[in-house]
């Protein structure tokens, strides 16, 4: 290009940042990009597993990949059973992880059970969660699979979040919920993103219950149907905690502000959920 094309270049050039050529010049504004919900990328998931337990043992949960959360205070839900570590509230045994929610004075409570958690053992930011579960029939009980989190990093509940990827309460038998909450979405407020289905022998024969889980949403499956949705919003950790890392629980609660609705059948005790395993898959990186 030569010197006079080139002026003539920058001369146009000049022209188009006034608001008429010759013109008076608008003041400097700057341009501001606001953040924006992220995309979806299509991320998938690693085959094998990286965290995993197909309880093909005998006796008490692996300690190097299970803890319990132990008590009896009601755990924000008004719950009538004492949590414990004993085998009779946890044991593996022929293939199976048996949770057991057992009608019994204990610690001043009139049930126990056990809520195991993988905190600190196992993990997770991203990725496939796959549990295979039968749970308890009966009215007062409330069994879960469910996530959260490990930090807490964004405040106490509900600010750093909660999935939960299988709940179930006795009175609505084989009624299956999938739901996420957030300080902006929660069930105080009614208006946590949730979904439900009825999955007929829920509570007879064993199910297929996951979670895929991208920076973009979360996405709930039941025996790989596709169930629920929590879409990233990208509006900060009020309505999208789900940036940092997680742990799960398999728990039975009894009674409880939700579980206890329609009371307690006591005849239904002792109550039972089986696990066939646990598996967590690692989401494959994709950065366009």
């Amino acid at each position: 290009m030569t010197i006079k094309n080139l002026t003539a270049v920058l001369a146009v050039l000049f022209c188009i940042s006034l608001s008429s050529c010759g013109g008076k010049k608008e003041p400097n504004k700057p341009i501001i990009i606001l953040p924006g919900p992220p995309q979806d990328l299509g991320w998938t998931f690693e085959e094998a597993p990286f965290w995993f337990d197909e309880f093909d043992y005998e006796g008490l949960p692996d300690p190097a990949k299970w803890g319990y959360d132990i008590g009896g205070g009601g755990w924000g839900n008004n719950e009538l059973q004492y949590y414990t570590s004993e085998l009779r509230n946890a044991s593996v045994g022929n293939g199976y992880l048996t949770i057991t929610a057992i009608k019994e004075n204990f610690e001043n409570r009139q049930y126990t059970s056990t809520r195991l958690i993988s905190k600190n053992k196992g993990d997770l930011l991203y990725g496939r969660v796959e549990v295979k579960a039968k749970i308890p029939a009966g009215r007062g009980t409330w069994p879960a699979i469910w996530m959260l989190p490990t930090d807490w990093e964004y405040g106490n509940w509900p600010a750093s979040g909660e999935i939960d990827i299988m709940e179930h309460v006795g009175y609505d038998l084989n009624v299956i919920h999938m739901t996420t909450h957030c300080e902006a979405y929660y069930w105080r407020l009614n208006n946590q993103k949730t979904a439900t289905r009825k999955v007929e022998n829920a509570t007879t024969e064993f199910q297929i219950y996951r979670i895929d889980w991208t920076p973009y949403a979360i996405r709930g499956y039941i025996n790989n149907q596709h169930l629920f949705t929590s879409v990233n919003e990208g509006g900060g950790y009020k309505v999208w905690p789900f940036d940092k890392r997680f742990h799960l629980l398999l728990n039975i609660a009894v009674g409880g502000d939700w579980g206890g609705q329609q009371g307690i059948d006591d005849t239904s005790f002792p109550a039972s959920m089986e696990i066939d395993y646990v598996r967590f898959y690692r989401m494959n990186p994709k950065t366009n």
